[in-house]
């Protein structure tokens, strides 16, 4: 299938515990270059968020980033500075037995010590539950962006496919007049070999089956057979190729290094001038596609 790399999505969503919003963007990228930016807070669901791309995307480079505000409030954390506590009391214990000090020990006298009591705030960060829900959410909403990026990234496939095809047939009707001009060329070159081989036989005599049998080796040298059947290959096994649902930017790019190569054997081989012209608009063609098929997940 032909799906292009490169598109944009975002989205956003409200609950109970926050706000969150999530934007990928996506470029090509000979590989897949999964970029992730959470807050601290989500690190522990990093891998998690990875492990949902990777599910969607096989190619690409892929720049997550998730922004989350937290609706509640921090709570509050009191802890008791009890052997503080327990010391005071003796001590003042055996003060009162002495006639030091008169009365009890209060709840006050310990709010008049800074070492008794540690009051401070717990960010909601530390809540568990809380950084679960919102791991929900934010995976949640990954996945939906996810699926709008992917109906971006097909609707701009569609678009390159039809180029592409555009091309692969062009491809297809100029190795066909490749073929016709070649064997122009080499009845022309085999012509010419003849006359003049007729025509030096006139002065020195020659036996005529080694003439032959030469002229014969001469245009088996630009025959080109071979590398014509294995370029229609190529153009067949790459329309099947965009008829699967699996990714085949890779596969194409290999198809595309296989036919410049073969177009380049036709070339050095086959005879004749038109045979040099539609080699080149060929290897145009074939240049135009690689630079399309380099944006192909």
């Amino acid at each position: 299938m032909i799906k292009s790399m490169t598109g944009f999505a975002s989205v956003a969503r409200e609950g109970e515990s926050g706000t969150i919003a999530v934007t990928i963007r996506a470029v090509n990228h000979r590989y897949l270059d999964l970029q992730l930016r959470v807050p601290q807070s989500l690190a522990g669901a990093e891998a998690r968020f990875r492990a949902t791309v990777q599910r969607s995307i096989a190619r690409g480079r892929i720049e997550v980033a998730v922004n989350v505000q937290l609706r509640q409030a921090a709570t509050v954390e009191v802890e008791f500075n009890e052997p503080l506590a327990m010391a005071l009391a003796a001590a003042l214990e055996s003060a009162r037995a002495r006639g030091i000090v008169e009365g009890a020990f209060t709840p006050g006298d310990l709010l008049r010590l800074p070492q008794a009591l540690a009051v401070r705030e717990r960010p909601v960060e530390n809540e568990p539950a809380l950084i679960d829900a919102v791991a929900a959410m934010v995976n949640s909403a990954l996945e939906e962006a996810l699926q709008r990026l992917d109906g971006m990234r097909m609707t701009e496939g569609e678009h390159l496919n039809a180029d592409l095809e555009a091309r692969r047939t062009l491809l297809a009707s100029l190795i066909e007049r490749v073929v016709a001009a070649a064997a122009e060329g080499s009845a022309d070159v085999q012509a010419r070999l003849a006359a003049r081989v007729q025509e030096l036989a006139a002065d020195v005599p020659a036996d005529q089956n080694l003439i032959a049998q030469e002229i014969v080796r001469t245009a088996s040298r630009s025959d080109i057979s071979e590398e014509v059947a294995r370029f229609r290959a190529h153009l067949a096994h790459w329309a099947a190729l965009t008829t699967m649902p699996e990714p085949c930017g890779r596969k194409l790019d290999f198809l595309l290094q296989e036919m410049n190569r073969e177009v380049n054997t036709i070339g050095s081989k086959a005879d004749g001038l038109r045979v040099s012209e539609l080699v080149i608009t060929a290897k145009a063609e074939l240049e135009k596609m690689r630079e399309q098929v380099q944006n192909v997940e």
